[in-house]
């Protein structure tokens, strides 16, 4: 962590922090600093963990220049013995206060037996709790965030052979959205459920939508629906920014007994395409156009290149009429006017199976088709009983994560503010602005996710300087990896609240291994595997290592994972999931695809995809995806290799482009042109992705069965990257 450069603590001088932060008063801060050390030492050498504390509350505050911040978490952990020292130690008055830790101050002995001490002692027992008794652990997350079924399960979970990982909550019927619009329990239907501003109006009041309104609004388009005469079941996409009318869309055709197809607004044609086509969507939700910056980008015309069944298109300024529809379509106003006026603000949740479908939503796997992974009605049970437990979700927080319904962190927030009694805070706009950064002061959040990206473009851009985020009680980051510098920063911007790290999957519903309010939290890893998951490193032959161990590899799951997907629309489940793998217990694991380490300290840190897929700006895409299309960008390449290429110092994963030439002896004799091709080109994918360097090989390495091995290819570039920047 700490390079032999950077002085400890005690070394540093008033000198060394005026050159750090110019025009700081640095006697006084140096003197704070000797008060600040000296307050925290004993008879014998002071904690470092208890020092950066220490600093953390009494100097660094976030008008005091990162540059400083930075030399003194440096500093105070220079020497540490561990490459994970921690950025955050959890207050026991504080620990008591979260969700875990009432439950456990009321019912630790109860559910742990005599050996539980306090919250943040005893949390590991209660992560052994969650595993051994799946029972008792479910039940007790049920009852808090007060989920409601119509017919309750006949237990937790059961052995099954239709399922790998058995059946959870056999016999159950219940609506997941219809759990969104009751009042939890301490709560109102007169409290704010939404909390959204749009961009450009940063200046304006703050809008509010109770849940008794919601529940309105959500009633209101589900008779709507009705009123289409579709079959129950049917796939319905949305494909629009999350905005409240996508949330009220989305909650309602769950509500409906639909499945809500989820496709990302930032999708060219050739992908909405194939999406529809997979799901079966019989209908799709849309806006005409996406406005950023006062910019109308087209999103209606996309829906039609992709020969989308009917849509119901919403106008982006709400009192001009929508010109050009086809002839099957509908604007919003038509199909909100086919409701009879008796059954507005009424309807008739319709109850389903725990393992009815609710969503669609796709993550790229290696075979160049996303796969398409239903949610069912325990998914978001998963989803919430994350928030619930990991980023401490209460009633009546307020929780932002810039995200879209494309992706599963959109419905993932849906389910962890809405079912956990908390308000949901929509910015609509870019979070890479000072608009958002006054959004979330001005709503006053208590938890903020995000990907790395936005969070390495804030502290390059400075947009939040001069805004008050001190009602942060933690963030979250998932999606990609991330960088210790920026993650410091992060920290520091809401006087060092903790980043809990979140890893997951779609399939997953969640995560299955993060952090915790009742542990210690290191920059850029993990502190736990999620409560009710077992995980396993595989070693090089393919076996899992004994648990709790040092290693690195390849990651593995127990299949007994509460809300994970048993099936697949479009490819053998099975297949992609369990075979091959290795047996525990007697259960065959389940593969996930991501290698990783377990540190001696016990924390979790991530290295990437172990199969053939990427992470781009937190979006998992196919190498074979990019790779078709870069391959036919100019007549002179054979192949090419697409690889997520980590930069140096950590940080999100950036696009290399291997290229092999038809003619060996040839050359292109403009790279950059090359990379400008390819970004042109894949526009058509994404075009939020792009490619940061091309290079041109003589050849792609293959395994015996001529498989690129990509892998091999990333740690080469990887290491020219790191030699490339020493020598500077």
């Amino acid at each position: 962590m700490a390079a032999a450069s950077h002085k400890p603590l005690g070394a540093i001088t008033a000198d060394d922090l005026a050159a750090a932060a110019p025009g700081l008063d640095a006697a006084a801060l140096h003197s704070a600093l000797r008060c600040a050390v000296d307050s925290c030492t004993g008879e014998g050498a002071a904690d470092p963990a208890a020092v950066w504390g220490e600093l953390c509350r009494s100097l660094l505050r976030p008008d005091v220049p990162f540059a400083v911040h930075r030399m003194l978490y440096y500093g105070c952990f220079a020497g540490f013995p561990s490459p994970t020292p921690p950025a955050w130690t959890p207050d026991p008055k504080e620990a008591a206060l979260t969700n875990v830790g009432r439950i456990m101050e009321a019912r630790g002995r109860e559910l742990i037996g005599d050996t539980y001490k306090d919250p943040i002692i005893s949390f590991p027992d209660l992560y052994k709790f969650s595993n051994e008794n799946p029972e008792a652990y479910w039940k007790m997350v049920f009852d808090d965030m007060g989920v409601e079924f119509s017919v309750e399960p006949s237990c937790i979970w059961r052995a099954s052979d239709a399922y790998p990982g058995g059946e959870w909550l056999p016999g159950a019927e219940l609506n997941a959205a219809a759990n969104c619009l009751t009042a939890k329990p301490g709560r109102s239907s007169d409290d704010v459920a939404i909390v959204w501003r749009d961009e450009g109006k940063d200046s304006e009041p703050l809008n509010f939508m109770t849940l008794v309104e919601l529940k309105k609004k959500v009633c209101l388009v589900a008779n709507a629906l009705d009123a289409l005469n579709l079959p129950k079941g049917s796939a319905i996409a949305i494909d629009m920014p999350m905005n409240v009318n996508a949330v009220v869309i989305y909650l309602a055709i769950v509500l409906a007994g639909h499945v809500v197809v989820s496709i990302a607004d930032s999708f060219a044609a050739p992908a909405i395409s194939t999406r529809l086509k997979i799901s079966e969507a019989k209908a799709i939700f849309t806006q005409d156009y996406i406005l950023r910056d006062d910019k109308e980008l087209p999103l209606y015309s996309r829906v039609v290149e992709a020969k989308a069944p009917m849509a119901i298109v919403i106008p982006v300024r709400g009192s001009l009429p929508i010109k050009g529809l086809r002839a099957n379509d509908l604007s919003w106003q038509d199909f909100l006017g086919r409701v009879n006026d008796a059954k507005v603000e009424n309807y008739a949740a319709v109850m389903q199976p725990a393992y009815a479908f609710t969503n669609i939503l796709f993550s790229s796997g290696t075979t160049g088709e996303p796969k398409a992974i239903p949610w069912t009605h325990i998914t978001p049970l998963k989803a919430a009983a994350d928030g619930w437990c990991h980023m401490d979700i209460r009633k009546g927080d307020v929780v932002a994560w810039p995200t879209n319904l494309g992706w599963m962190m959109g419905p993932w927030l849906v389910y962890a503010s809405l079912l956990n009694g908390a308000s949901m805070a929509l910015y609509n706009g870019s979070p890479n602005s000072s608009g958002f950064a006054k959004f979330v002061q001005d709503a006053k959040v208590t938890m903020l996710g995000l990907v790395p990206s936005i969070a390495r473009t804030w502290k390059n851009t400075d947009c939040t300087a001069g805004f008050d985020w001190s009602t942060i009680r933690c963030f979250s980051s998932s999606g990609e990896a991330s960088s210790v510098d920026d993650y410091l920063w992060l920290m520091g911007r809401a006087c060092y609240k903790p980043v809990i790290e979140y890893c997951g999957g779609t399939e997953i519903g969640g995560g299955f291994v993060t952090g915790s309010l009742l542990q210690p939290q290191a920059l850029s890893a993990f502190s736990t595997p999620a409560m009710g998951c077992n995980l396993f490193i595989l070693d090089s032959n393919g076996n899992p290592l004994p648990q709790d161990s040092v290693g690195i590899g390849e990651l593995a799951l127990d299949p007994v994972l509460f809300g994970s997907s048993t099936t697949l629309l479009n490819a053998d489940h099975q297949e992609v999931y369990f075979n091959g793998m290795p047996e525990w217990n007697g259960k065959v694991l389940r593969r996930h695809g991501d290698e990783f380490e377990r540190t001696h300290d016990g924390y979790y840190r991530a290295h990437g995809r172990a199969d053939d897929t990427m992470n781009l700006g937190g979006i998992k895409v196919s190498s074979i995806e990019i790779e078709r299309i870069c391959n036919r960008v100019n007549d002179a390449i054979l192949e090419t290799a697409a690889i997520g290429v980590p930069p140096v110092g950590g940080g999100p994963e950036q696009l290399t482009i291997a290229v092999v030439l038809k003619d060996q002896s040839s050359q292109i004799d403009d790279l950059n042109q090359l990379k400008l091709a390819f970004n042109v080109a894949l526009k058509k994918l994404n075009p939020l992705f792009k490619v940061s360097s091309v290079v041109v090989v003589p050849s792609l390495p293959r395994t015996a069965s001529n498989k690129v091995m990509r892998r091999v290819l990333r740690k080469e570039f990887t290491q020219a990257a790191q030699a490339k920047v020493s020598k500077i």
